[in-house]
């Protein structure tokens, strides 16, 4: 079922836009206490790594996440799928690690005895990922509108209507 709004009142291209200026700036937000603080950043895989090198891989994928959602700005303003795709498809790929995640450290918590904390990790990580869907929601039901819009002929293949003629 395709949304028809963002947050009931702001359409769905002004909506696509703020999703993904907000993760630029979240993203850079990440980056910045990356280098500023002192957390140690615990991963499933690379647990065990240098705290230099888990830095380094997670700035790199915070930089590619401020690329796609730069192409998701673009994409939404120009209304073309081709760049919005990638948003989409990293969209629910992150949807799918972020449950992963979720029952991983659920499981482990409830395993070490910590049946408070995998609890409130279990209940704010299901509201991480209600959001995460809606987000992707939003954004995937734009990118229908634009595609449905381009596939019923008022538009070309790359954004331009098809009675468009260089001057």
């Amino acid at each position: 079922m395709a949304l028809k709004t963002c947050c009931c009142c702001i359409p769905l291209k002004e909506g696509t836009i703020t999703i993904g200026i907000l993760g630029i700036i979240l993203s850079v937000i990440n980056i910045i206490t990356l280098f500023t603080t002192n957390i140690r950043n615990r991963i499933i895989l690379i647990e065990y790594l240098d705290k230099s090198v888990v830095v380094i891989i997670l700035t790199i994928n915070l930089i590619m996440t401020i690329l796609i959602s730069t192409l998701l700005i673009i994409g939404a303003i120009k209304r073309n799928i081709y760049l919005m795709l990638p948003w989409v498809i990293l969209g629910i790929m992150c949807v799918v690690g972020l449950v992963g995640s979720v029952l991983y450290t659920v499981i482990m918590l409830y395993i070490q005895s910590k049946v408070l904390d995998g609890s409130l990790y279990l209940l704010f990580g299901i509201l991480a990922i209600v959001i995460y869907l809606y987000i992707w929601g939003v954004v995937y039901s734009y990118f229908q509108e634009v595609r449905l819009t381009k596939n019923d002929g008022k538009m070309g293949p790359y954004g331009k209507p098809y009675y468009y003629r260089r001057p």
